[in-house]
């Protein structure tokens, strides 16, 4: 029997008195009659590629290219985050006044993986305590969505992935609980098993007692056919799916004029976001761009800002 261990973790807000990260109070779901509602949220989830050349400049394109898009989102999902890198991320003005960011402070997260998840939540759109909530502050009636519990739920994994996950409570019903995970499945062909095992899990945890659903989203590393079962055998909806059909040419994610690690070739949707009691709206795959890698004595080489695309969805809680 596997034991999955549930590590609760925190999101932080930076402090300009203080110049610093600091953690923020959570708020509990309190039981109490709903009115009715219907809020939009959008996601950008974008794994950034931890092993190509410059990885802080890639990190860097890569958020300049969510945040000064026409529609800078609600939630950013990164995987293979660096040490190194978050410490880039956390220090760009932007985030650092528009954001909440997931394990600011935690270095333990980094020694027994070489890079690991990290959330960003849009200030705008969400807030730590009912304190915080102002009239008029950017969200429909003027509410924000409160923040609940924050964890890493440790999976079953022969590369020592777990599952970062934050509870939402909507404005309007602040007995409702949703689960945004960000995810990124064991990689390769020779870990299905493992796979399988994380989708179940990750199923489960959107169906635990008190949560009425949420997303999941990330890289789902869906190299083998089976793979894709994995969504409807869980009863998952998988928004590309819903919005797009199974055999739209556009829906890849991986393999961006690359073909490397284990041979896998380009053309390959890996990135998923699939959720339950939510309802996609919007979605596409946002492609990234080039950058320079000097060489000695040698032109610059041209490589793209990750081996993955990012993913945008639109959803409707």
């Amino acid at each position: 029997m596997v034991i999955n261990r549930l590590r609760h973790t925190t999101l932080s807000a930076f402090n300009h008195s203080t110049r610093s990260w600091a953690p923020i109070p959570l708020q509990n779901a309190q039981s109490q009659v709903t009115q009715s509602w219907t809020q939009r949220l959008s996601l950008i989830s974008w794994n950034i590629d931890a092993f190509s050349s410059r990885p802080i400049s890639r990190a860097k394109l890569i958020l300049h290219h969510i945040l000064e898009g026409p529609k800078s989102p609600d939630i950013i999902f990164l995987q293979e985050v660096t040490s190194d890198v978050r410490v880039s991320l956390l220090n760009d003005a932007r985030v650092r006044a528009a954001f909440l960011a997931t394990d600011t402070e935690d270095q333990t997260l980094f020694e027994d993986v070489p890079f690991t998840t990290m959330t960003l939540l849009s200030s705008a759109r969400f807030a730590s305590g009912l304190n915080l909530q102002k009239e008029g502050d950017g969200v429909e009636g003027g509410e924000k969505f409160m923040l609940g519990r924050v964890s890493r739920v440790t999976l079953p994994s022969k590369y020592g992935r777990d599952a970062l996950y934050v509870d939402i409570i909507p404005p309007a019903a602040p007995d409702t609980l949703f689960r945004f995970i960000n995810v990124h499945l064991d990689s390769l062909g020779d870990s299905l098993h493992y796979r399988a095992q994380q989708m179940k899990i990750l199923a489960n945890v959107l169906r635990e007692s008190g949560c009425s659903g949420g997303i999941i989203a990330g890289d789902f590393n869906a190299i083998n056919p089976v793979d894709d079962g994995l969504v409807d055998k869980n009863e998952l909806v998988d928004a590309w799916v819903t919005l797009h059909g199974k055999t739209d040419p556009n829906g890849a994610t991986w393999g961006v004029g690359v073909e490397r690690r284990g041979r896998l070739g380009p053309g390959k949707r890996l990135d998923k976001v699939v959720m339950i009691g939510l309802k996609a709206k919007e979605m596409e795959v946002i492609r990234p761009g080039l950058i320079e890698v000097p060489r000695p004595a040698e032109k610059p080489n041209e490589i793209f800002w990750s081996d993955h695309c990012g993913l945008r969805c639109t959803f409707i809680i």
